[in-house]
């Protein structure tokens, strides 16, 4: 019996051919006819799975107390992993469908303005680009491809050096940069721009440590910031918030609304939010984050004689009261305290005293930190039990601290990365970069004084936002933060009182690191962080490629 294999590999799929078109659906040999069919095309690349960044909970920034742990702080990363296949599907079905686009498009060429077919083009070469920014700054060289393959070229395909694709990604991404608008008309519109383009090179050459590549490109989205393109908006709290979904921060951010069906449901949303407002508390900050922001006097907290571990939320940068929920403030229309003998708390929402449902005094499942996440989170979640926010994938202020990291890097400290960093530490406080007296503004033209800064300033300002990961592999500190345990708050039933919430300043090292071993049985450890620095610091190729095609050599020590 004669058989047709049809053959899928890296998201692409070769077939021999057959003269065959799909019942239900257009096919490649008879789309891109039109102006629409072109949009329609690079419109269905505009979806979160090929842009979001990485998961917070692979960090030492959040823990998720039903799910324990995940393979990269588990230490148990490997080739059959579900989260690495989809990810490497994800990259290379995107990258597949650009490249039929780019192959077929000028059949439209006829009926589609000449400037439109243009910025169609760039669109898709920056999502091409993008979708290998994030393969090889993820698993290191990976298969190159830049035209649909045949089958006996699928089947036949190598690996590619990483600097390799490195250049390309950056030579498309100039071109990208060169063709599309930096803005458009209605702010309502979200599509690539300029900016964008500049923004995803910035990023990347910053993860591959090439600091001149960064610094250039930051710094062109430097100059449209003061063309009034870009600006740090003005409160951070509400940047996270719906109001923020129309800022002039956002570079790059994938909608999603209620309206049309695309949001986080009931359960998700139930993770996030406190359990007397009728949620989980179970998808948390960890005290490593929280212990992370400086005091007001831009000091760490063992350094700072402003921070009390009896009142630890007192005399904090602002970032860390809009990040996580202060105890003893208002949310969700109730009073917030984890206390172990707060057994009632007032609900404003009520207007009357209700059972504390957050004191795991009360309720054994309340946060096991005893922290909640504020940022992100829309006072209706617990009304709605949905989450319907945009995907902020890249920010203005991000593009400040790529500027002031990649110079302080290539050792050219001056005026312009102090002010880069002081933007954004000024926006934190709520006042402008001028008023000096007003926040801890940075000062200091010490190579590695600015490093400790710049690293400190990127994971408060960017927790929840999926960056930590990457900061963590780069600054090759993974295999030191993804080792230390989570920690919780001690059982309540044994929990000494008068050292309650923390039992004594927590030692942070160099790294920011935090050292909770000293407090013995005043703190109880949740879980056993592990990472593998032999293999961890990329990812494996997923297992069914290898299977598929053994011309494609798996990463060291998988």
């Amino acid at each position: 019996m004669r058989k047709i294999f049809i053959f899928m590999t890296l998201g692409l799929m070769s077939c021999n051919k057959l003269d065959l078109n799909p019942l239900t659906g257009p096919s490649t040999g008879t789309f891109y006819a039109n102006q629409s069919e072109l949009e329609l095309a690079v419109n269905d690349l505009y979806r979160s799975v090929f842009w979001e960044n990485d998961n917070e909970l692979f960090s030492d920034n959040e823990w998720h107390r039903a799910q324990l742990t995940n393979a990269v702080i588990g230490g148990t990363m490997n080739a059959d992993n579900t989260s690495v296949q989809t990810y490497w599907l994800n990259c290379y079905k995107a990258i597949a469908r650009a490249c039929s686009f780019l192959e077929n498009k000028d059949r439209a060429a006829g009926n589609t303005p000449a400037a439109v077919l243009t910025r169609l083009e760039a669109e898709m070469r920056l999502i091409r680009a993008y979708q290998y920014a994030r393969l090889i700054t993820h698993f290191g060289d990976v298969p190159f491809i830049t035209k649909t393959l045949s089958l006996e070229e699928a089947g036949s395909i190598t690996k590619t050096a990483q600097a390799k694709i490195a250049d390309f990604i950056f030579s498309e991404l100039d071109f990208a940069a060169a063709n599309l608008p930096a803005s458009y008309l209605s702010s309502d519109i979200k599509r690539l721009t300029k900016g964008v383009a500049l923004a995803v090179k910035a990023r990347t050459a910053l993860y591959l440590g090439k600091y001149d590549v960064a610094r250039n490109a930051a710094q062109e989205v430097i100059e449209l910031a003061k063309a009034g393109t870009y600006a740090l908006n003005p409160s951070f709290r509400e940047l996270f918030l719906k109001s923020g979904e129309t800022s002039k921060e956002l570079i790059l951010s994938i909608p999603r609304d209620q309206a049309q069906k695309v949001f986080n449901g009931s359960e998700y949303v139930k993770d996030f939010i406190s359990r007397t407002a009728g949620g989980y508390g179970a998808d948390i900050p960890t005290r490593d984050v929280v212990d992370a922001f400086e005091c007001t006097d831009g000091l760490p907290i063992d350094e700072s004689p402003r921070y009390n571990p009896l009142d630890p939320f007192k005399n904090r940068d602002p970032r860390l009261g809009a990040t996580v929920v202060e105890f003893n403030s208002y949310w969700l229309g109730n009073n917030y305290n984890p206390h172990p003998d707060s057994l009632q708390i007032w609900s404003s929402k009520l207007g009357r005293k209700v059972t504390n449902s957050d004191s795991r005094a009360v309720a054994q499942f309340a946060s096991y930190t005893g922290f909640l996440w504020k940022k992100g989170i829309d006072q209706t979640w617990a009304d709605r039990l949905v989450e319907d926010q945009d995907v902020y994938i890249i920010r203005y202020a991000e593009m400040l601290l790529t500027y002031a990291e990649a110079r302080i890097e290539l050792n050219e400290i001056d005026g312009t990365v102090l002010d880069a960093l002081n933007q954004v530490r000024a926006r934190a406080y709520g006042v402008s970069v001028s008023q000096t007296t007003t926040y801890p503004v940075v000062t200091s033209m010490d190579q590695a004084e600015l490093r400790k800064i710049v690293r400190r300033e990127r994971r408060v300002e960017f927790v929840r936002e999926g960056l930590r990961y990457m900061d963590l592999i780069r600054w090759k500190i993974a295999e030191k933060a993804l080792s230390k345990p989570v920690i919780g708050l001690p059982d309540p039933t044994t929990q000494n009182r008068s050292k309650w919430p923390f039992p004594g300043v927590t030692p942070i090292d160099d790294d920011g690191i935090a050292d909770y071993s000293i407090f013995g049985k005043d703190i109880k450890i949740l879980n056993e962080r592990k990472f593998d620095k032999t293999r961890q610091y990329v990812w494996p190729i997923p297992a069914i490629e290898l299977r598929q095609n053994p011309n494609i050599k798996q990463n060291p020590n998988y």
